[in-house]
């Protein structure tokens, strides 16, 4: 939330290019918030300020740190690690 408040940029479902996709990755690992952020950012991101940029980075490092975390709950519930 504090990088959609920053005006970070939401990766989109389609993109052009390799990073945009892994961006959407990244992102939607926030789950829901994806969807929430999606909704309110109807201008776009404001990557005229650094803001704007570190905006972008909290967003995906959000989602990848959640990504992560489901990871390690599967092995742990899988006995692989304790």
């Amino acid at each position: 939330m504090t990088g959609l408040l920053m005006r970070g940029n939401v990766f989109p479902l389609h993109s052009e290019d390799p990073f945009g996709t892994l961006g959407f990755l990244a992102d939607a690992g926030s789950g829901v918030f994806y969807y929430f952020a999606r909704f309110l950012e109807p201008g776009g991101a404001d990557l005229s300020r650094t803001a704007g940029e570190y905006g972008t980075r909290l967003i995906a490092a959000a989602g990848i740190v959640n990504i992560l975390s489901a990871f390690d709950a599967y092995e742990i519930a899988a006995g692989r690690r304790s």
